[in-house]
């Protein structure tokens, strides 16, 4: 799950985490005294639309104003608009609140992040002189320009880990103190937030030698969300695929990808060969959809319904190994899907494991256009194949 930049701001800065003054709007009625106020105080103001998305300024979603005129210009043609980033769809994110931030002096740009690294059961802790910039570039075309440390959850950041990274940013021996409060503080909201990802890009160097944090990225894994009521109360569900949203409801792992062939899979491992399978053939997996493995067939049935409104999909592959769930269960919501949603599109199903020769008998005898393969590489082949001679006919 992703917090605005906004409530990232918020959570950083309740615990003493230096970060700009601000105030957010989400209706247009708010927003002449908010900006007069601010503008007042401040003489200049930053403008900045709220989506989970990366690359605003270069979409038009980050503008610096000082005039109210401007900043209620700026408010009023993002509110309520599609914001399309390099990060985005080609339909964007909607813009439901705007944040007007005080602007400083910037003398450097960092970048500051930490992420899990589940190989090495830690948090590594990474920095770079080229903040303010795709820090996903930097570590792809100057690697050397990341500098990173390895973090024990159980023990916390280290002082002397700290100053190592201090001095790589090329901090002043006071800047450094203050860097090593900052990142002590972020390691310990890091592990007490159950976070997955915390981006401060850029953490700025003021003219008069002040570190602010300028930007912040938070994400949460989805998997402690019920012991962090305060973050799933923020979860914004305008921001996220309505397929994927739907997915959870029915404890379904989805994420959508940019191809025609759906895949229906349970467990992760053997979703992700199944990806690589369509691939190796020639074919691209619309979307990563794993039903788990106690599926039945409502939720098998609930599954097609969602892969099904990717308009992309022009083929599934069901690939089913039964050990806890019933094939037989399986191929019963395969067979109510196809036949209750009037599905065209070929449909190959492999099934194994668990009364996978019943299930197949079903399947058979339910006169449907259904192809069933028990070979998990002619499977996958051959629903490639359908999918490129209907494209073709077509």
């Amino acid at each position: 799950m992703n917090l605005h930049e906004y409530q990232a701001k918020q959570w950083l800065g309740a615990d003493g985490v230096p970060v700009p003054s601000g105030q957010v709007v989400n209706k247009a009625d708010d927003i002449d005294p908010v900006i007069s106020s601010l503008i007042k105080d401040m003489g200049r103001l930053v403008v900045k639309a709220q989506v989970h998305a990366g690359g605003r300024g270069k979409a038009g979603g980050v503008k610096l104003v000082d005039s109210s005129y401007a900043a209620v210009e700026a408010v009023n043609a993002m509110l309520g608009s599609q914001l399309v980033t390099e990060q985005t769809t080609e339909e964007g994110q909607p813009v439901n609140q705007v944040l007007l931030e005080e602007t400083c002096n910037i003398d450097r740009e960092l970048y500051l992040g930490a992420v899990v690294d589940r190989a090495k059961h830690s948090i590594v802790i990474m920095v770079s002189n080229q903040g303010g910039v795709d820090i996903e570039k930097v570590a792809a075309e100057q690697p050397d320009e990341i500098i990173s440390v390895v973090i024990d959850p159980l023990i916390g950041v280290m002082p002397f880990q700290c100053r190592y990274l201090g001095g790589q940013l090329k901090l002043t021996t006071s800047q450094i103190k203050v860097f090593t409060a900052l990142v002590t503080k972020l390691t310990h909201l890091f592990v007490r937030g159950d976070l997955s990802l915390l981006e401060i890009n850029p953490l700025v160097v003021t003219t008069d030698g002040q570190l602010i944090c300028l930007d912040a990225k938070v994400n949460i894994d989805d998997n402690a969300l019920y012991r962090q009521p305060a973050f799933a109360a923020m979860r914004d569900l305008t921001q996220e695929d309505e397929r994927e949203r739907q997915a959870q409801k029915w404890h379904l792992s989805y994420i959508a990808l940019e191809g025609n062939i759906g895949c229906m899979v349970n467990g992760a491992g053997l979703a992700m060969a199944t990806m690589d399978l369509i691939k190796l053939f020639g074919g691209q997996p619309a979307n990563f959809l794993d039903v788990g493995g106690t599926a039945d067939e409502e939720r098998v049935t609930e599954a097609f319904k969602i892969i099904l409104q990717d308009e992309q999909v022009e083929g599934v592959l069901v690939n089913i190994f039964g050990g806890i769930v019933r094939c037989d269960l399986i191929a019963d919501g395969i067979i109510n899907a196809v036949s209750k949603q009037g599905i065209k599109i070929p449909v190959v199903v492999r099934l194994a494991g668990n009364r996978a020769l019943e299930a197949t008998e079903k399947l058979r005898k339910s006169g449907l256009n259904i192809i069933g393969i028990a070979d998990f590489s002619e499977a996958a082949q051959c629903i490639v194949d359908e999918v490129m001679t209907s494209g073709a006919s077509s």
